[in-house]
């Protein structure tokens, strides 16, 4: 049997992460692997609630830049890995790798483990497009690189939810 990937989507704060705890609550052996990093105390502090909220259920991989090598080395066995999340991995890979929409091969290496993952995968990851066009060039290059692999993650998934006010709607 083929392993499934399931893409939860929606705007900061809607559930996300929540839901992709919930979806998994009955697996097995799980692994969780956070693209976060602690460059500052409200995201140390972000860091922290997350670690509390899946407690000791998950094997944690810490990883902000080499995600499609993390998920192709999970440890054997492994039942379902959650991927939390995409868009700070896309900011993690702006800032140190200089990437962008045009040439972005951390981003083709994780689509290609994605075509047959060693688990079960949950990926987390934000809508960035719904609201105002973003006023200075940057943003907008973040804007449309989360845009783009949004949209290649979700023609590989086998499931996409958007979370809306903590309520997951399946939209494939």
């Amino acid at each position: 049997m083929k392993n499934t990937v399931t893409l939860i989507t929606g705007g900061g704060r809607s559930g996300k992460s929540r839901y992709a705890l919930e979806l998994t609550a009955s697996r097995g052996s799980k692994v969780f692997i956070a693209t976060a990093e602690d460059f500052d105390d409200e995201m140390a502090d972000r860091i922290h609630r997350h670690r509390r909220e899946r407690g000791d259920a998950f094997a944690t991989i810490e990883e902000p830049l080499r995600l499609a090598e993390a998920l192709a080395h999970v440890p054997p066995k492994t039942e379902v890995a959650v991927i939390d999340c995409i868009t700070v991995w896309l900011g993690n890979l702006m800032h140190h790798l200089h990437v962008d929409k045009n040439h972005c091969e951390p981003v083709e290496q994780f689509l290609s483990v994605l075509a047959s993952p060693p688990c079960d995968v949950v990926i987390v990851t934000n809508e960035v497009g719904l609201g105002l066009i973003p006023g200075d060039a940057l943003s907008r290059a973040y804007r449309d690189l989360a845009g783009s692999v949004n949209q290649k993650l979700a023609a590989a998934a086998d499931a996409v939810f958007l979370m809306v006010s903590g309520i997951p709607l399946k939209i494939k």
